[in-house]
């Protein structure tokens, strides 16, 4: 991979990572236009690790204070340790999902699961569930009122952001939405949910991003990490601000128009 791709890339993914329109399928259509290899679902995973930076920097306050009183409640065996420990709590049992059904099919994630067809269609389906979760959420709740089944719910939808084109953070707030959360609350718990699940899966795939079919380079995946950090940060800014105001239905159209657009280049086999 060059220099210029990796920036490329980089920058797809901090912008698309915390957006509700999908990061790894971005990652595998921009190569796909620009007739570049695929860089795999490794190379994904590890830069998510730039994106996940951003995350901890934005949101380090709350993630201190959650990882505290977290575990305090371990040490003193008292799971009722305050709002903060609830939350590190719910963080913790919505992770579980996703890391089950990660070990679980990790073979088809890095393979069949990256077929354009799979892609858009994905883009569209998701795209139409977001616009009924718009349509039928009640939008009242804050953060401080997702519960132990609510983190569970929306952990499940963050698993089938495995397959690329779902979204993680478009199928949690999508979750969020429909269990009467608020728009910047759901993006909120959303990113917070995210660290672990990307820290752990870009941990993971450290092993096997020099080897094998999608090897990049080491100043390649640098310098797409280090883009994803700076263009991530901005993006989560951007969204939440975004989100007090405004609905989802623009990311709702964007997406059902990139997963026609898609679908019928695949067909036509303009893009392989």
């Amino acid at each position: 991979m060059s220099v210029l791709e990796a920036i490329v890339l980089g920058i797809v993914q901090g912008l698309t990572e915390f957006l509700p329109i999908s990061s790894s399928a971005h990652l595998r259509i921009v190569p796909a236009f620009a007739g570049w290899e695929d860089p795999g679902a490794a190379f994904t995973a590890v830069t998510q690790l730039g994106t996940i930076a951003a995350v901890l920097l934005y949101f380090r306050h709350d993630l201190r204070r959650i990882a505290v009183a977290w575990a305090a409640s371990i040490v003193r065996r008292d799971r009722r340790h305050g709002q903060d420990a609830r939350l590190g709590w719910i963080i913790f049992l919505g992770t579980i999902p996703i890391g089950l059904f990660g070990l679980v099919f990790k073979d088809q994630i890095e393979s069949g699961a990256r077929s354009l067809y799979l892609i858009g269609s994905t883009l569209i389906a998701l795209g139409l569930v977001l616009l009924l979760a718009e349509r039928v959420g009640k939008r009242e709740r804050g953060v401080e009122s997702i519960g132990l089944r609510d983190g569970l719910t929306i952990g499940v939808a963050q698993a089938a952001a495995l397959v690329p084109g779902v979204s993680r953070s478009g199928a949690t707030i999508t979750a969020g939405l429909f269990l009467g959360l608020e728009r910047e609350a759901a993006a909120r718990f959303s990113f917070l949910l995210s660290v672990p699940a990307i820290v752990l899966s870009g941990i993971f795939e450290l092993g096997s991003i020099g080897s094998g079919e999608h090897d990049v380079g080491l100043v390649a995946l640098v310098v797409a990490t280090a883009f994803a950090f700076v263009v991530g940060y901005a993006s989560i800014a951007f969204l939440l601000r975004f989100l007090t105001n405004h609905s989802t239905v623009v990311f709702v159209a964007y997406r059902i128009t990139l997963g026609a657009a898609v679908l019928a280049l695949a067909a036509t086999g303009t893009i392989e």
